[in-house]
């Protein structure tokens, strides 16, 4: 078994379990964070290479926990190779009606909380003298904007600005930083639109269609692979060619 542990927030279910599967059968030990396992997670598990993929179980809430979250997967697992920042959420809503603990709530989740295990992640790293990637997952909506979203596409253009300027920070340490910006993934998240607006989505693409979980995680897989070690401080854009 590999022992290039990668963190992957939000790895119970959708896009971060994706992320999850694909890295742990391109060799790597996956350490998927979130606050509970799920069935699909139970079976990945099972389908993977023994000891490939496990479920780490927290609440990416509590920032004040996220050093102890650090220590003891190092402890456990030993040297971090690289870090995917996915955890977060999506919900939606007109700003002038959105309750002032949600937007709190996006913000402590969707940016503050991954900078600052980033933050541990990256101290660990050095520590170690060792580290390949962080990979933050982004979205489209933090350039084009969309209705309703407001405050979600400010949290993701948060996460590029921060992708972009880490870079800087590490570069010369050799840690790649960079993130993916997916567009609207068939994921449960879209499944909860109304058929006509995923076919509208669908239809303003140029491939007329939109991308699988899958799409992203083979992004992360190459990021995060040495094919990549020299693409720093840039966004990926998965999107079908919706913003072609």
């Amino acid at each position: 078994m590999s022992e290039r542990n990668i963190v992957v927030t939000g790895g119970s279910r959708g896009l971060g379990l994706a992320i999850a599967k694909q890295l742990a059968n391109s060799g790597y030990r996956v350490l998927a964070v979130a606050r509970q396992s799920s069935d699909h997670l139970n079976a990945a598990m099972c389908n993977v290479e023994p000891g490939a993929l496990h479920f780490i179980p927290f609440d990416l809430n509590e920032i004040g926990a996220l050093p102890e979250l650090v220590r003891m997967v190092r402890k456990k697992f030993g040297p971090l190779h690289s870090l995917v920042n996915n955890a977060g959420l999506g919900t939606s809503g007109v700003l002038a009606i959105t309750p002032d603990r949600l937007i709190e709530q996006l913000f402590r989740l969707n940016v503050i909380s991954p900078i600052t295990l980033t933050k541990y992640v990256v101290r660990s790293m050095m520590s170690d003298g060792r580290g390949r990637a962080i990979v933050n997952i982004a979205s489209i909506v933090a350039t084009t904007g969309y209705s309703g979203l407001s405050v979600y596409s400010g949290t993701k253009a948060a996460l590029v600005g921060f992708t972009r300027s880490l870079a800087r920070e590490l570069g010369p340490i050799g840690i790649t930083v960079n993130a993916i910006a997916p567009g609207f993934v068939d994921t449960a998240m879209t499944r909860g639109m109304s058929e006509i607006q995923r076919d509208q989505i669908a239809h303003r693409s140029a491939l007329r269609r939109l991308p699988d979980p899958e799409d992203i995680a083979e992004s992360v897989a190459f990021l995060i692979s040495d094919k990549a070690k020299n693409i720093t401080g840039t966004v990926i854009t998965v999107d079908g060619g919706n913003t072609a």
